[in-house]
């Protein structure tokens, strides 16, 4: 089993920045995917940002131009860089790795943006 820890969540103000890092507990070989998925009170689960296959990455609309999802070499740690934070970026934001069939998630991290 595969543990996925993050950590960077917190409160800021609108306009401020957050960077969210989640790190895999052991080496996962041939990941073929991994990113953040970001829940909001009362809304689905809906991708934020990811690698979706070798270094191509894929954001959500509403990410565009303002976070960017990088990783290690090892490719064991994620990251999110989040910039101009809005108040509807608040929500738990979760890691993810992918790993042929299997899915590891992280365990959420609250992020909240004050107007």
């Amino acid at each position: 089993q595969v543990q996925m820890v993050e950590s960077g969540g917190g409160s800021v103000q609108a306009g401020g920045s957050l960077r969210l890092s989640c790190a895999a507990s052991r080496t996962i070989f041939s990941i073929d995917a991994m990113g953040w998925y970001r829940q909001a009170p009362g809304k689905q689960r809906e991708l934020v940002a990811g690698f979706i296959s070798g270094d191509r990455t894929d954001y959500a609309d509403s990410a565009k131009g303002r976070f960017a999802i990088s990783r290690d070499n090892a490719k064991t740690t994620v990251y999110l860089q989040m910039n101009s934070l809005k108040p509807e970026d608040t929500g738990v934001y979760y890691c993810y790795a992918v790993h042929g069939s299997m899915t590891f998630w992280g365990q959420g991290t609250q992020v909240t943006v004050s107007s």
